[in-house]
């Protein structure tokens, strides 16, 4: 007999209204189960239950129940604050409830509605006192922290307990586990999401005492969070005892742990560190001067600029074609091909194309000149030491400005350079004092803004009041040209300080002035003073994002974004993309778009998702602001996503939106090779086409050019990141790349660009801090990770004689006066060759191969036979040379072998991919190691520079010299750059790099004036 569905509850609901208690106990305990399908039913009697759960004549459980029930229909009623309040008092009966069969859904969103709650009035509690909470709810939480910790979800309970600011549940995981992978995962989860700087600051002093020492032997894997944690607090008072306990026994761990902080540590910050440390007894007094050597910051630059210098791979040949088809006389075009070649030789010294291409050079006039001698800041990019001695023939003279017509841009463009040059060097006072000199005593606009440049690149951070004031004296002197550059400057000199007096004054200018480039200059200013900065910058971005002038909503944007960069916090995010779609101004509502960028680079796999619609959007400035967010949020990354949406847009109807998805696949695409992104050569050869169209618009074209600069930039051997390698922002690349978004309205702020190029290599040092050779190993396909192929010259189109095609007709009447003639012949042979002439109606002449026979009949399977066994034979790993590029995503496969002489004393990187084949000390082999942090550890730094443990001390060791070889005039067929063309014969002692400050270093080029005018 089947059973009947019931079809409504009001036969139970009746039993509610008997006056005897058990009826309604039982009525209370029937209808539970009937909730999910007449709860509209039930929901109109919601009062009668809710009184039953108050009344004091029902017994406990029954009134448990009642208070289960009216949960239950609240819940589907929506109103799930009501559902969870009668859920606490359900008690026992929620607790059954919680293993029901088909309760799932119910019980989830009632927990997660506690957890909500609890949240809230914890954080609303400043002093994180439970007074307030009720005890129910407060039992709810703490069985949901048990229960996460018995099932071994220790990930889940420090979430919530992050959130509720329960510290005390982060420590008794702690305690219980050990595990210091999951006090780095609170770290990052800390610092990578929308908390209060005051609370983000209370939990890493929380979090420090906490990690274990590390060591060397151990390999501490925790050296990264420990390194990026100090780092964000700031306080080298926390640095100096943690040096100072590992420099008796583990210097090497010392000096990595010195190097990691200078990848992220402010200026201010790793001088006091330096300044603090002890000057040492007799044995550990050297350790402790190379420490500060280190600290300095400028062992890391220049062994950086050798990485680049000794690997460059520009391709020569693609920047002599986009020279040759862009018309010099036409600025743009100009300043396009300057770009170019900064970008691509940035950091590598090489001057090779400069020095090829005078005659070029000589067309460039007014601020075409100013940007071409600010290249050379880009292309010197850390060669701090020789920074004067190479800029010197355009540099102001000792007497004043030069009286030359035109001279005043290559002085401003070379004080620019020396700032650019000085970027982040640490190179600190005598730079610093010479632009502030040059400043002041300045009589031309022109050089007043190369030296105001030059002097907030090279201050950046400083917080130098007296360089503020120059700037500020400057400033007012009312001059749009000069005052711009001041405006920017003087928010890089006070970056991230949220100076309240600095603001003030630059806000109340900002609203005087009529000059709109003072006031844009002054707009950017205020978004650096409060970089990272956060709340406290709420006040000011709410009142930039309400003025009437567009230009200050438009720096409002950009103080939102800096502010709360690498946050992804989603208010912020929400703001953003409500003025993107509601502002006036088209320029704000761009800038909005791309400022999404600065907030979720640690998430570049959410951008595509959150930009797609925006990407689509009718006004063109929207889509312009798209790209750009794509392509610094995702820098790098060659992710396939943000290339899709790109690749529609190159072919947009209006050029800027065009020239904008031109940079954004440049430096998604950076450091790709053909094998790992799909997209590659395609991009490539969209560029040479797009560039050397001469119908194409001019700005699609000057975008095609920055694209081809940045794919190959910095020689091929940088990235551009917004992350440091150590996981912290990577503040010179914030800086550089808001600033390169303003060449909408100024080109010479594009070479910013330059603060964001990494150089990605592997540069392993011995205790001495001299780089020995060795090699480790790459457990991934070469050409995953290969040089893209050299660029073949366009071929010159040749035009083949044309087949003569012959009539059948022709070839009949042929036939037979050829029989006639050789009447004599033999007949047989006549007629094989007549049947041979009538098989086809056309006769191809010279489709003949080198046999004599017709090409068809050549066998054809040759080549992929060939190709065939070449693609089976790549090795699936490669060895590598210290002092060699190694891509931020092939740290993963990088390993040093178990049996080799170097070792290093940190992981090379959190996220590693262990070897299929296995090996000693491999107990899993093929298994990939999860990364221990937030979704950004793909895209994170790692490599760099490391100390390297020698096995073998008493084995005399090879070193790298850094003596300048031999110039050999060896000319590549391809016009690949001569690493070392420039390098001169003769030397000179203890100049440029060597670790070891006694052995013969690099001359700088021999100086050489642009040819602009006599």
């Amino acid at each position: 007999m089947v059973v009947r569905s019931q079809s409504s509850a009001a036969g139970v609901l009746a039993l509610l209204q008997e006056p005897d208690t058990v009826f309604k106990q039982h009525a209370l305990k029937a209808l539970i189960p009937l909730v999910p399908q007449f709860w509209a039913e039930i929901s109109e009697h919601i009062a009668l239950i809710e009184s039953l759960y108050e009344s004091d004549d029902l017994p406990k459980p029954a009134r448990h129940n009642a208070a289960l029930l009216a949960s239950k229909v609240y819940y589907f009623l929506g109103e799930y604050d009501e559902a969870l309040s009668f859920a606490l008092g359900a008690g026992s009966a929620f607790q059954a409830e919680t293993r029901a069969h088909g309760a799932g859904e119910y019980v989830e969103t009632v927990i997660s509605n506690a957890i909500d709650r609890y949240v809230t009035l914890r954080t609303e509690e400043p002093s994180g006192s439970s007074t307030k909470i009720d005890a129910r709810l407060q039992a709810i939480i703490e069985s949901i922290f048990d229960r996460c910790i018995e099932e071994g979800e220790y990930r889940q309970a420090i979430g919530i307990a992050l959130e509720s600011h329960r510290l005390d549940v982060v420590n008794r995981i702690y305690d219980l586990t050990h595990d210091v992978s999951l006090l780095s995962y609170t770290m990052e989860a800390v610092l990578d999401t929308g908390f209060s700087l005051s609370y983000r600051d209370q939990v890493l002093n929380f979090l420090l005492p906490l990690f274990p020492p590390p060591t060397s032997l151990s390999k501490s894997p925790h050296i990264h969070a420990l390194a990026r944690l100090l780092v964000t607090l700031n306080r080298p008072s926390l640095v100096v005892p943690l040096l100072t306990s590992l420099v008796p026994k583990e210097r090497l761990l010392a000096y990595q742990f010195a190097f990691d902080l200078v990848e992220g540590g402010a200026r201010e910050f790793l001088q006091g560190v330096k300044a603090d440390l002890p000057e040492g007894k007799e044995e550990t007094k050297d350790i402790y001067d190379k420490l500060r050597k280190i600290l300095d910051g400028q062992e890391s630059v220049k062994l950086y600029l050798e990485f680049l210098k000794r690997n460059n791979k520009v391709d020569m040949l693609i920047l002599k074609n986009t020279k040759d088809v862009l018309e010099a006389r036409t600025s743009i075009y100009h300043t396009a091909v300057t770009l170019q070649n900064a970008f691509m030789h940035a950091g590598t010294t090489s001057d090779v194309f400069l020095r090829e291409n005078l005659e070029w050079l000589g067309l460039a006039s007014n601020w075409a000149k100013f940007s071409t001698t600010a290249a050379l800041g880009v292309i010197h990019k850390g060669h701090f030491e020789e920074g004067m001695n190479i800029l010197g023939p355009y540099l102001p003279q000792a007497g004043g400005e030069s009286q030359i017509q035109g001279a005043a841009y290559s002085e401003g463009g070379a004080l620019y350079a020396l700032g650019l040059i000085n970027a982040g060097c640490g190179s600190g006072q005598p730079v610093e004092n010479y632009l502030r000199e040059t400043m002041k005593t300045a009589q031309g606009e022109v050089v007043q803004h190369g030296a105001a440049l030059g002097l907030g690149i090279s201050a950046m951070g400083g917080r130098s009041s007296d360089a503020y004031d120059d700037l500020k004296e400057t400033l007012f002197t009312d001059s749009a040209v000069a005052g711009e550059a001041a405006g920017y400057a003087m928010g890089l000199v006070m970056l991230g300080s949220a100076d309240r007096t600095s603001a003030e004054e630059m806000l109340t200018y900002a609203r005087e002035t009529q000059h709109e480039k003072i006031i844009r200059g002054l707009a950017m200013g205020l978004a650096f003073i409060f970089y990272g900065r956060q709340e406290e910058a709420d006040s000011t971005i709410t009142s930039l994002l309400t003025e009437k002038d567009p230009i200050l909503r438009y720096g409002g944007v950009y103080t939102l974004a800096l502010a709360y960069a690498g946050t992804s916090n989603n208010d912020a995010v929400r703001q953003l993309l409500h003025i993107a779609v509601s502002d006036t101004s088209d320029d704000v509502r761009r800038a909005a778009v791309t400022s999404l960028a600065f907030l979720l680079f640690k998430n570049p796999g959410q951008v595509p998702r959150i930009v797609q619609l925006l990407s689509e959007s009718y006004n063109p400035h929207v889509r312009c602001g798209a790209t750009l967010a794509l392509g610094i949020a995702c820098a790098g990354t060659g992710l396939q996503d943000a290339v899709e949406i790109l690749e529609p847009m190159t072919k947009d109807g209006v050029d800027f939106v065009r020239q904008g998805a031109f940079i954004a696949l440049g430096m998604i695409l950076v450091q790709q090779s053909e094998a790992s992104s799909p997209s590659m050569s395609s991009t490539r050869a969209l560029y040479t086409k797009v560039v050397s169209d001469k119908h194409e618009d001019p700005m699609a074209r000057f975008g095609a050019a920055i694209g081809q600069g940045l794919i190959d930039a910095g020689g091929r051997n940088v990235t551009i990141s917004l992350q440091s390698r150590a996981g912290s922002k990577n503040t010179n690349a914030i800086v550089g790349l808001t600033m390169f978004c303003q060449f909408w309205y100024w080109y010479p702020l594009a070479h910013c660009a330059c603060l964001a190029f990494e150089p990605t290599a592997i540069i392993g040092l011995n205790e001495d801090l001299k780089v020995p050779k060795f090699e480790f190993v790459s457990n991934a396909r070469p050409s995953l990770f290969a040089y893209p192929p050299p660029a073949t010259p366009p071929k010159r189109e040749t035009f083949a004689k044309a087949a003569t095609a012959v009539l059948s007709t022709t070839a009949k009447v042929k036939a037979r006066e050829k029989k006639k003639a050789a009447a004599d012949a033999d007949a047989m042979d006549t007629d094989e060759k007549l049947e041979q002439k009538k098989d086809s109606d056309v006769e191809m002449k010279g489709e003949e191969g080198p046999a004599g026979k017709p090409v068809d009949s050549l066998p054809s399977t040759n080549a992929p036979e060939d190709a065939k066994p070449k693609r089976k034979s790549e090795p699936s790993s490669e060895n590598v040379a210290n002092f060699s590029r190694v891509t931020p995503t092939q740290l993963a496969y990088i390993s040093f072998p178990a049996e080799g002489r170097y070792q290093p004393v940190r992981p090379v990187s959190l996220n590693t991919v262990v070897p299929k084949t296995g090996g000693k000390g491999n107990p899993n082999p093929g298994i990939r190691k999860a990364p221990s942090g937030v979704a950004s550890e793909r895209y994170a730094g790692g490599g760099g520079i490391l100390l390297m443990v020698d096995e073998q001390p008493d084995t005399e060791a090879e070193f790298i010299s850094f003596e300048p070889p031999a110039v050999e005039p060896v000319p590549t067929e391809n016009g690949h750059a001569q690493p070392q063309a420039l390098v001169h014969h003769h030397t000179r002692p203890s100049i440029h790099i060597a670790l070891d400050e006694n052995s013969p270093d690099v001359d700088p080029p021999e100086s050489f004036e642009y040819p602009f005018d006599s």
